[in-house]
């Protein structure tokens, strides 16, 4: 009986250490664990994308290194922010974000009018469209799953009531 009781707390002893270990990794949409890279080694290899996706020359490469860097803290101070604040934002603190988010992208657009040729920003606009395409899908799909178990939790509850 107590080997019996050992392996039972050995066993959930581990299952539970497991679950803690599973819960600290980022995982990205495909299941594999997201890698931690600093801001400098994000922007380094968002720009090599960039370079290789739109064939930018060295001037180009110059200034979209300056546009990225820019946009990534412009971006982190914004998380850094976000996570700050724990209360939910009023109506027109969320039309004030829209707001300004819509004015960064019409100026992000007109920077990248500025260094790219003409073939560049049209093929920029179409990375762009299809990220936001990619990102629309994970985020509906994570809606979706959200949704299910809402409703599995509804009907357990109402098949509960009926007994």
């Amino acid at each position: 009986m107590k080997k019996l009781a050992t392996i039972a707390l050995i066993a959930i002893i581990s299952v539970s250490t497991y679950a803690q270990e599973k819960k600290d990794k980022l995982k990205r949409h495909d299941g594999k664990q997201m890698e931690k890279f600093t801001a400098e080694q994000r922007n380094e290899l968002m720009l090599k994308k960039m370079t290789l996706e739109l064939d930018l020359n060295a001037s180009q490469q110059k200034d979209m290194g300056k546009i990225i860097a820019e946009e990534s803290a412009k971006r982190e101070a914004f998380m850094k922010n976000r996570k700050e604040k724990t209360e939910k934002p009023t109506s027109d603190q969320i039309f004030e974000m829209k707001s300004k988010m819509l004015d960064e992208q019409i100026a992000m657009k007109s920077k990248m009018k500025k260094v790219l040729s003409a073939d560049q920003f049209k093929k920029w606009e179409e990375m762009k469209k299809h990220h936001r395409q990619g990102m629309r899908k994970h985020k509906s799909m994570r809606n979706h799953g959200v949704h299910r178990m809402k409703k599995d939790m509804k009907h357990k509850d109402s098949s509960a009531v009926k007994k």
